[in-house]
């Protein structure tokens, strides 16, 4: 008995190095979530465009020397902290707007992607008493995207990687040394291990917020979004914050079945049942982004949520979308997603793609800190 469970246990090591090891899980998902945070923080710095000033610049009330202040005391930092000129303000607001864009194309990812997480950190330690909870994952998100190889799959690095395997389709493949070799091994890992982290970042959010709720006495009596839709900070269309609370039955199991939702999310994701539950929580959010004024959280949110999709749910996707073009004529103008043949991959290189895709089965308006997570 004691060598069966010695031997069940190697074994089990055994595919856990495997799968850590052998090759990048989920490349869709994680270009999801690259192009998706990467346009989220685009639309949203556009969006403030009128009031960055107020929000970021030198015109701000929390002022260049307030935020030294809180600096020493938290250990944050901002790029935008360096100057109190307001030419060098615009020019980092640029550089933050050309940032979000190459992020979201995916254009030299690896570079971009270290960019784009000093780009959010920034903006966020600037400001902070002015983000809430979108703000918050998007910068945890930036942070661990850079370990991931977010730009294997739907990036311009993917087009480029296309292209040179072509081009050297014929020529004899290069011998693979003990240096590249382990660098291989090395992004590999950091790739996994990035993508199970955010994973499990979603999985403690849901299961916190659910936890959270269930400590309250409003949700105990469903009469939670009652409360939430009277709220004017969260009444962006009051006529239809009217209407909704109006249905009092279908509030009440509404906030039940949001409050189970969350409890139950990181126990449903080893099953098909994970599909429905993702399906109520795009509602859910969006719900909350229409309703409740909270775009940039709900969005947020959404893109979170692509990480528990496999890779075999995408390629169903771009499937069904092809045939559905072929068949209103659209078929010129439908573009596979340029794969890299794994004999010719190159896997350090973001833009290089390996071999066949695996997936992941374990699997503003402004609001105080914190209040778009409830």
């Amino acid at each position: 008995m004691a060598t069966e469970r010695l031997l069940s246990a190697r074994d089990r090591t055994r595919r856990l190095y495997a799968l850590l090891t052998e090759r990048p899980i989920s490349l869709y998902a994680t270009a999801g979530l690259r192009i998706g945070y990467g346009l989220l923080y685009l639309g949203f710095l556009l969006r403030e465009f009128p009031h960055r000033d107020e929000i970021w610049g030198p015109g701000s009330p929390w002022t260049p020397e307030l935020a030294a202040q809180l600096y020493d005391q938290t250990g944050w930092a901002s790029i935008l902290a360096l100057s109190d000129s307001r030419t060098y303000f615009e020019l980092c607001y640029a550089l933050a707007v050309v940032t979000s864009a190459l992020f979201a194309l995916g254009w030299r990812t690896r570079a971009i992607s270290v960019l784009f997480a000093v780009v959010v950190a920034s903006f966020h330690s600037r400001s902070i008493f002015m983000t809430d909870g979108g703000d918050n994952l998007i910068l945890l998100m930036a942070f661990y995207l850079v370990l991931t190889a977010c730009g294997r799959r739907w990036s311009l690095d993917a087009r480029r990687a296309a292209r040179h395997a072509a081009a050297d389709a014929g020529r004899a493949a290069a011998p693979t040394g003990q240096l590249r070799a382990t660098r291989t091994m090395l992004v590999t890992v950091l790739h996994n291990c990035g993508l199970i982290v955010i994973a499990v970042q979603v999985c403690f959010l849901y299961g916190s917020a659910g936890l959270y709720k269930v400590q309250g006495g409003t949700w105990g009596s469903g009469t939670a979004l009652h409360y939430v839709l009277n709220l004017d900070l969260f009444r962006p269309w009051p006529a239809l914050s009217q209407i909704a609370d109006e249905q009092t039955v279908l509030l009440a199991i509404t906030g039940y079945a949001t409050v189970l939702l969350q409890v139950a999310f990181p126990f449903v994701l080893f099953g098909r049942l994970k599909y429905p539950v993702l399906a109520m929580l795009l509602g859910m959010h969006i719900g909350i982004a229409v309703l409740m004024g909270l775009p940039l959280f709900s969005g947020a949110m959404i893109v979170a949520d692509l990480v528990f999709l496999p890779d075999r749910f995408y390629l169903a996707l771009r499937r069904l979308w092809g045939s559905a073009a072929r068949r209103a004529g659209l078929g010129k103008f439908v573009r596979q997603a340029a794969e890299v043949p794994p004999s010719t991959a190159r896997l350090p290189q973001q833009g290089r793609a390996d071999g066949a895709a695996d997936s992941l089965h374990v699997s503003k308006s402004r609001v105080p800190p914190g209040r778009g997570i409830r």
